[in-house]
């Protein structure tokens, strides 16, 4: 078991204990809490769910975008819940990525990569455009 998989056991153990578990169907699910800082850890768990979710086919590997595939989504990304709201009901050419198939605690981590993305360095500081 590597250390997301055992992030993620810990986290649902917690929610779990903390809503209490019984017999009764439970609540319709909600959209998972916005991350509060994107930690370094958190950043890394949430480049390797970009990529294994295939995000990076139309984003690139850094979160930058491209004109001809999928709009740039790091180092401001829109805020979490308009964020998860379009993943899970996309318009345009996005699939979309319910809660089985992206659940709500890795697009949480995913946040956090993009949330930790810098930003591109102005065009002035640019060498080769001077």
């Amino acid at each position: 078991m590597n250390r997301l998989q055992a992030g993620v056991i810990v986290l649902v153990a917690g929610l779990a204990t903390a809503v209490g578990v019984s017999g009764q169907t439970p609540a319709p699910a909600r959209p998972a809490p916005a991350p509060q800082g994107a930690s370094a850890a958190n950043a890394e768990a949430g480049r390797k769910l970009f990529v294994s979710y295939g995000c990076y086919q139309c984003h690139g590997y850094e979160a930058q975008g491209s004109s001809a595939t999928g709009p740039r989504l790091g180092p401001r990304p829109l805020q979490f819940a308009a964020l998860s709201k379009y993943v899970r009901a996309p318009t345009g050419q996005m699939p979309p990525y319910t809660a089985k198939v992206l659940p709500d605690a890795d697009l949480t981590i995913i946040y956090a990569f993009l949330q930790s993305r810098p930003a591109p360095q102005a065009v002035e500081d640019i060498p080769l455009l001077k």
